[in-house]
């Protein structure tokens, strides 16, 4: 019996604990939304994000807080020899939180760390054709671990950022992943707002999905990158950079799917242009 009033005090005093570190984190993410911006990172963002020069005042300032509390709560780690500056921070930063522009913002909780090599890598991948297994090197811009770390190379974040209408942008790609992860599993479904949400969700990006895959296999040209004919997790995000750096073309030919993204993300980019 007092073994049993021992442990329900252990576990009193963990909750107290947990709500007080949420307490305080929240406090503490609320004055970094309101801070002031630093004028040096701004510089950054410009110079860099050619896409944020499109976003109305408003937006830059909300985009500007989320920064804050982004670069804050994030570490960030140089790999290959690579020197993490604001630069890289806050670049980074400004084009994960893009995403997170009119939604409550979750600031990615089961990320901790981004790796940043200088230049596209080599990592070790695995197959298996059900009886063998062959492990290969294979050459990455970019990657996100469910459960640990976001990978990314930084020629190809700058050069993503640099080119707005190429639908190809690794750090959208990388960090709508995270988004679709939050919930435990990478299925192209991300966390929605409502239940009765999936429904569509599913009905229209599953032919979407299905018609990227008829284009990828006879070959025919398509607004987006045919790598998201890979699975739903790709489809989403390949979805995800087309939205944001092609909605015209995006519109245009895939307007169910643009209305999809629309009401996920919050945002009509078609009013930036």
């Amino acid at each position: 019996m007092i073994a049993l009033k021992i442990i329900a005090g252990l576990i009193g005093l963990l909750v107290i604990a947990l709500i007080a570190r949420r307490l305080h984190r929240n406090a503490r993410r609320k004055q970094l939304l309101a801070a002031s911006f630093p004028g040096e990172w701004e510089q950054i963002i410009e110079k860099n994000i050619p896409l944020y020069n499109r976003l109305p005042a408003e937006l830059k300032k909300q985009l500007h807080g989320l920064v804050n509390v982004f670069v804050a709560e994030k570490t960030f780690e140089g790999c290959g020899g690579l020197e993490i500056n604001d630069e890289i921070k806050v670049t980074i930063a400004a084009q994960a939180c893009m995403l997170l522009l009119n939604r409550k913002p979750s600031f990615f909780p089961k990320l901790k760390t981004i790796l940043v090599y200088p230049h596209t890598y080599v990592a070790k991948t695995i197959s298996s054709d059900g009886k063998v297994r062959v492990d290969k090197d294979s050459v990455r811009l970019g990657e996100s671990w469910q459960n640990g770390p976001v990978v990314l190379s930084w020629n190809s974040v700058t050069g993503g950022a640099m080119n707005v209408r190429d639908g190809r942008n690794v750090v959208f790609h990388e960090f709508s992943h995270r988004l679709d992860q939050e919930d435990g599993a990478a299925d192209g479904a991300p966390i929605l707002e409502k239940r009765s949400n999936y429904v569509t969700w599913a009905r229209i990006l599953g032919a979407e999905y299905e018609t990227l895959q008829k284009k990828k296999k006879k070959h025919r040209r398509s607004v987006m990158n045919k790598y998201g004919a890979t699975n739903p997790a790709e489809f989403f995000a390949v979805a995800t950079e087309t939205f944001f750096e092609k909605p015209k073309q995006m519109n245009k030919k895939h307007p169910e799917l643009y209305e999809e993204m629309k009401s996920y993300y919050k945002l009509d980019p078609l009013e930036w242009l």
